[in-house]
């Protein structure tokens, strides 16, 4: 049997002429080291395929080059852009990603964060249930950077980068008004949820700007997933006065709505138009293809890692950023004009 021999950093610094600490800041980059020294220092790492320990080199810079991500579920297209996005990222930085599903259960966040303490140099973490700034102040590792992927509230201590839900749901509603539907019914997400209580504030605030009531009746309860929506999406189409137009507080739940109302034998967008919220990236290949409120999930899982390593990697307090992410309407086949406006279409097509 034969085994291939793995050089060591004594057998390296041998080579080279030089001490081990030498070996150790010529590959780590940290402190002086003359040229020539470097240059036989690389020479020797080469010639006999030096390969750093990567525990021994967590050691000597006292970094794991590991990143955790903790996630309220580890299930649905939202959650996996959002990790494509950190992946992609960490990978080009040189980092590890260890991801967690804290199940949106405050203590299972907190057994999850203590087993993390001490394997990772930061934390990217996604709305943690109903964690407020006291939680995360007493919760979060001590020094360990983190970045927040929801609204901070009074939290000044962390970095965050969050979407303008109300910006969105506003413009998912108004493009359904400008439609002509006046019976407009929203799926709601989860109660306690943040992204979900903002969108459903947008969607009210729009429809009292616009001079109309929002009716408890068509507002569907909902928990960001397919199964929630097709249960609201059935519960809409048995209303007596159904809505004529449904805003659904993410993509999956719209998706689940879809197949409810073509179960009942409605059609989309002839009866019901549809929008939803993310553009997760089946949303473009249904039939119809899906009006939605689109929002770069992946860019922003990258640029939560990218803020983080520039933390991790000065040393240093920097003054925090709150960055809001503004999204934009894709408007597609599942919204079409509603009765308020049928009647001037046809008028204008007669003349």
């Amino acid at each position: 049997m034969t085994t291939t021999h793995s050089p060591s950093i004594y057998e390296v610094a041998s080579s080279a002429g030089v001490s081990v600490a030498t070996v150790s800041r010529v590959l780590n980059g940290k402190g002086p080291v003359h040229e020539e020294t470097r240059r036989r220092v690389l020479d020797a790492v080469e010639s006999l395929g030096y390969v750093p320990h990567g525990a021994a080199r967590s050691l000597s810079t006292r970094r794991t080059m590991n990143v955790g991500v903790l996630l309220p579920d580890v299930h649905g297209a939202f959650f996996s852009e959002i990790v494509r996005g950190i992946d992609l990222a960490a990978r080009a930085a040189g980092y590890h990603v260890l991801v967690s599903s804290s199940h949106s259960d405050l203590a299972e966040t907190t057994e999850v964060l203590q087993a993390l303490h001490g394997r990772i140099d930061g934390l990217i973490l996604l709305n943690a249930a109903t964690a407020d700034a006291d939680w995360l102040r007493r919760t979060l590792p001590p020094r360990v950077p983190a970045v927040l992927l929801h609204d901070p509230g009074d939290d000044a201590e962390h970095d965050s980068i969050r979407i303008d839900n109300r910006l969105g749901a506003r413009m998912a509603t108004d493009h359904l008004l400008d439609l002509g539907h006046r019976r407009i019914a929203m799926i709601r997400g989860p109660r306690g949820n943040s992204d979900a209580a903002e969108r459903l504030l947008g969607f009210r605030e729009t429809l009292a700007a616009r001079g109309l009531r929002a009716n408890p009746r068509r507002e569907l309860p909902g928990d960001f997933g397919e199964e929630s929506g097709f249960k609201a999406g059935e519960r809409l189409a048995d209303l007596e006065d159904r809505p004529t137009a449904v805003f659904a507080a993410n993509d999956a739940m719209a998706i689940g709505c879809l197949a409810a109302l073509r179960e009942r034998g409605l059609r989309v967008p002839e009866d019901v138009s549809l929008v939803g919220f993310d553009d997760i990236p089946i949303a473009r290949y249904l039939t119809p293809a899906l009006t939605t409120v689109q929002v770069p999930i992946a860019e922003i899982g990258g640029r939560a890692l990218e803020r983080l390593v520039a933390v991790i990697q000065s040393g240093r307090e920097e003054k925090k950023r709150h960055d809001v992410v503004a999204p934009t309407l894709a408007v597609r086949a599942s919204t079409a004009a509603g009765p308020a406006a049928r009647p001037r279409a046809r008028r204008r097509e007669e003349q």
